[in-house]
């Protein structure tokens, strides 16, 4: 297995998979210029990058994913992290009657921010609290998903458009939890269905991948109706083979890097009575294309 040696740490890809971990860096320190370019490198490589034993504060982790980019303030304001709310508190914790966080995120395969006119560039996430079971995080590679295709199905979609939601499911999630809040008026604003490319190019690395997925992708632009459910059907039955996939199980203070433009993910969840907390920020990233 080959290693790349950066100036303090080294990425490791993870065996049988095309994640990687990074080892020896501590995102409790300033990163180093050279450090960044690497990982930033390894992160259009890999798609997914696992930091361990990252024992970060929320102003440390929004400083390092701000190296990315800009980041996004998630619709559900209800969710944020107190005085941080570039954070997004992911968790099945219920205190006093109330959830502290989302505990239904990742219920159905997506790429966070899809529905958006700039979709996420990618998503960081840092463990807080473990269940002793489960929890585990699923990636599916939507470049490795697209080559799987045969000849004739990539020419049909190739250049077709797409409509995404956030609401497409939303309901369907507030009835089988209680973690979903009635949206406002303007939270609904703000979250207007968008049409995106079904095959977008990666703007750092110019491959084609599928963008389409089960949770926010509603219909495929001028198709009738049970044309465009079939063709989706399919699509998403390319976007998630078990052969594409990485599972990520959580270890204590993992923090986890995503390229949104590069793979769906989905939570395989974990028993009710079980703690599990993690805060995530999100890098907006370019229309696509």
């Amino acid at each position: 297995m080959s290693t790349d040696t950066l100036t303090r740490v080294e990425i490791r890809p993870l065996p049988d998979s095309f994640a990687a971990e990074v080892v020896g860096l501590d995102l409790s320190q300033p990163v180093a210029d050279e450090d960044f370019r690497r990982i930033h490198r390894a992160h259009l490589d890999h798609h997914v990058l696992v930091f361990r034993e990252q024992r970060v504060t929320p102003e440390q982790q929004i400083e390092f994913s701000r190296r990315f980019g800009a980041l996004e303030i998630h619709v559900l304001h209800q969710f944020h992290l107190n005085g941080h709310p570039e954070i997004l508190i992911v968790s099945n914790i219920v205190e006093n009657g109330q959830p502290v966080g989302l505990g239904d995120a990742g219920y159905f395969w997506h790429s966070d921010l899809s529905y958006k006119e700039k979709p996420s560039l990618g998503s960081m996430l840092l463990a807080q609290e473990l269940p002793s079971e489960g929890g585990d995080t699923l990636f599916a590679d939507q470049h490795a998903a697209w080559e799987t295709i045969p000849p004739e199905l990539q020419a049909r979609v190739r250049h077709l458009k797409a409509e995404h939601s956030y609401l497409a499911k939303y309901e369907e999630l507030r009835e089988r939890s209680p973690w979903r809040p009635k949206l406002s008026d303007e939270q609904v604003a703000r979250v207007l269905p968008v049409v995106q490319p079904v095959v977008r190019t990666h703007p750092g690395t110019g491959r084609l991948g599928l963008f389409v997925s089960e949770h926010f992708t509603t219909r495929i632009v001028g198709l009738p109706e049970a044309e465009s459910r079939a063709l989706l059907e399919e699509l998403f039955q390319y976007a998630t083979l078990p052969q594409l996939q990485y599972r990520h199980r959580w270890q204590p203070h993992d923090m986890v890097f995503w390229d949104n433009r590069s793979v769906l993910h989905l939570a395989a969840g974990c028993p009710d009575h079980l703690r599990r907390r993690l805060h995530r920020t999100t890098v907006q990233g370019d229309k696509p294309f």
